[in-house]
């Protein structure tokens, strides 16, 4: 797996190490306090193969094998938004290490929402599959450093910006400075409120490093990919709102092109175990897990 570390900055500072995860393009991340050695896992994939039904733990297992191998302790689990590229592992993660699995609050509304379209009422309970669901300004702490929440919807209605010091990890809100930003509509997505969170996320210091979750390479000259750019290189030079660009601009931009795109082809997989915490559905009489796919729906 394509690995790259952004080291710390000072004392108040997260050590940073991104796993890239090329089936869904996603980008996983290890934040770390190295005065405690204490970790957070934020967004690890369980990898998924949707022409066969078949799920597999091993970009997560690289991931715990990187943590055992710096003496690291896991005391976080957590997950930006309920994703549509990938599904998550923080099921799987916390049976390995104990450590309680966190979201944003709203996921009890994108869990309501889901509920209609796959014609499941009932089958999925935020507060029973995570062990911590936070509110936009909540606070936490990873070994020493502090973790502070920030409401950043427009992708979904209850995405979350994680930001430890100079470390914010913005999901699929921006893309790498030279691809722009993340589609807004899906359902309960908003091009408008994606404006909003991506100007709230420009107002923090210039030299916060925003870690994306996200690329797909080669772009332009770019062959490998990227996934750090700090809140300056963004404002100034982001393809899509870099150099201030209006709202009204910016949501033509975003809406003419997402209209432009297919569905992610995990995505009416993954939100039915996403959505349950990284859980596959119950269990039927036969012991098997099944998937149920809307027809005609989008």
């Amino acid at each position: 797996m394509f690995t790259r570390e952004s080291p710390s900055t000072g004392p108040n500072s997260p050590r940073v190490v991104g796993f890239y995860e090329k089936a869904s393009g996603s980008v996983q991340y290890v934040a770390i306090d190295d005065a405690t050695k204490k970790a957070a896992l934020i967004d690890v994939v369980l990898d998924f193969d949707p022409a066969h039904g078949r799920t597999r733990t091993d970009s997560a297992a690289e991931i715990l094998d990187f943590v055992k191998a710096e003496g690291l302790t896991v005391e976080w689990i957590l997950d930006t938004h309920p994703h549509a590229d990938h599904m998550m592992a923080s099921a799987w993660l916390k049976e390995q290490t104990g450590a309680p699995a966190a979201i944003g609050e709203k996921v009890r509304d994108i869990a309501k929402l889901w509920e209609g379209i796959y014609h499941t009422p009932g089958a999925f309970d935020p507060d029973r599959d995570f062990d911590r669901l936070f509110a936009d300004g909540d606070s936490f702490t990873l070994g020493n450093l502090s973790v502070k929440v920030m409401l950043s919807p427009g992708h979904t209605l209850g995405s979350i910006t994680y930001v430890i010091g100079d470390a914010a990890f913005v999901h699929d809100t921006f893309m790498h400075v030279d691809s722009g930003t993340s589609r807004a509509d899906f359902p309960g997505g908003s091009s408008a409120e994606l404006y909003d969170s991506l100007i709230a996320i420009l107002s923090l210091p210039d030299e916060t490093r925003l870690f994306i979750g996200h690329d797909y390479p080669p772009v332009g000259d770019r062959e490998d990919p990227a996934w750090e750019a700090t809140v300056a290189d963004h404002r100034a030079n982001n393809t899509h709102v870099g150099g201030g660009t209006s709202k009204a601009e910016y949501c033509k931009l975003r809406d003419d092109r997402d209209a432009t795109l297919d569905l992610p082809d995990r995505m009416l997989f993954a939100l039915q175990v996403n959505l349950r915490g990284g859980r596959l559905p119950p269990a039927e009489a036969d012991g098997n897990s099944y998937f149920k796919i809307p027809a005609n729906s989008f």
